[in-house]
C-alpha cells in the first residue's frame, strides 16, 4: 500500500483519480467519514484493491468510537449495495464515487436513522433521476425576476437555476446555503452542481426545512410539498420511499 501526503488544494477525488482508485476505496482505507474535513498534510494510505471499511474501534467494553446511540442512529451510513438497490439505474462506478460524499453529507445534517435516510434518499432519487442529473435541464429563464427567490438582477434566473441532487434554486437560497457551509455559492453557483458540494447543499436544505422531524413522523407527503412546492411526481417519490424503507429496514 502506497502513502501520499495531501497537498494544499488537492481533494480526495483528485488523489483517487491519480492513483486509479475510487473515493470510496480511499475513504475506506483511511477511515474517512467526512471527505470535506481532510486537511492538507494528511498522510493517505492508497489501497491496492477494494477492502470494506474497517469496523469502528472499541475502547474496552464501550460502544464503537464515533457511533451515535439511541434514536440518532449510526453515522457509518448506507452501503454500496444498499444505494444500488434503492437506485437500480445508478452505475456501480458512480455509486462508488458518490457513496462517501453522500454518507458524509447525511451525517452532517443528522440524517442518521433508517427513517430519515429512506425519506431523504427517496426524494433525492426522484429529484436527480437516480443521481444522474445535478443540474436542471431547463435554462432557468422561468425564474427570471422571481423576487421571492431573490432573483433581483438581470440574468439571475439562469445563473441561479436548480442545481444539486435536491435542486437549489434562486439567489437567496444559494446565498444562505453558501454561508451555512462556508462556500461562496452566490459568486460561484455552478459549484452546487458538483457532487462534493451538491450533496452537502441537499442535506443542508433538508435539515433547515425541518424534514428530519417529518421523516421521523412518516409524513412523506408534507416532505414532498416542502421540497417541490406541490406534489409533482408524488407516486414516483413514494415508490422510491417504499423501496428505501424495505432496503434500510425503516
Amino acid at each position: 500500500m502506497q502513502t501520499h501526503q495531501l497537498r494544499s488544494g488537492e481533494t480526495l477525488t483528485m488523489v483517487a483519480r491519480r492513483f486509479g482508485v475510487s473515493v470510496a476505496q480511499l475513504s475506506a482505507a483511511n477511515r474517512i467519514s467526512n471527505p470535506h474535513a481532510v486537511r492538507a498534510g494528511t498522510a493517505l494510505q492508497i489501497p491496492d484493491r477494494f477492502e470494506d471499511a474497517p469496523a469502528p474501534r472499541r475502547i474496552g467494553g464501550s460502544a464503537p468510537v464515533g457511533a451515535v446511540s439511541g434514536a440518532q442512529g449510526s453515522p457509518r451510513g448506507i452501503t454500496l449495495e444498499q444505494l444500488r438497490r434503492i437506485m437500480p439505474n445508478l452505475t456501480t462506478t458512480l455509486a462508488g464515487r458518490y457513496l462517501p460524499l453522500l454518507n458524509a453529507a447525511m451525517n452532517e445534517a443528522g440524517i442518521t436513522t433508517p427513517k430519515r435516510r429512506a425519506a431523504f434518499l427517496a426524494q433525492v432519487a426522484h429529484e436527480s433521476g437516480q443521481l444522474r442529473f445535478f443540474e436542471e435541464i431547463a435554462s432557468g429563464a422561468a425564474y427570471e425576476g422571481r423576487r421571492d427567490l431573490g432573483n433581483v438582477r438581470p440574468g439571475d434566473g439562469r445563473r441561479f437555476k436548480g442545481r444539486g441532487p435536491i435542486q437549489l434554486t434562486g439567489r437567496t437560497n444559494y446565498r444562505a446555503a453558501g454561508r451555512a457551509l462556508g462556500i461562496d455559492l452566490e459568486n460561484n453557483p455552478t459549484r452546487a452542481a458538483t457532487p462534493e458540494v451538491g450533496f452537502r447543499v441537499a442535506a443542508w436544505y433538508w435539515r433547515t426545512r425541518g424534514l428530519n422531524e417529518l421523516a421521523d413522523r412518516g409524513d412523506f407527503r408534507e416532505i414532498t410539498r416542502r421540497i417541490n412546492g406541490g406534489f409533482n411526481g408524488l407516486a414516483d417519490r413514494q415508490q422510491f420511499w417504499a423501496r428505501a424503507r424495505s432496503v434500510l429496514g425503516a
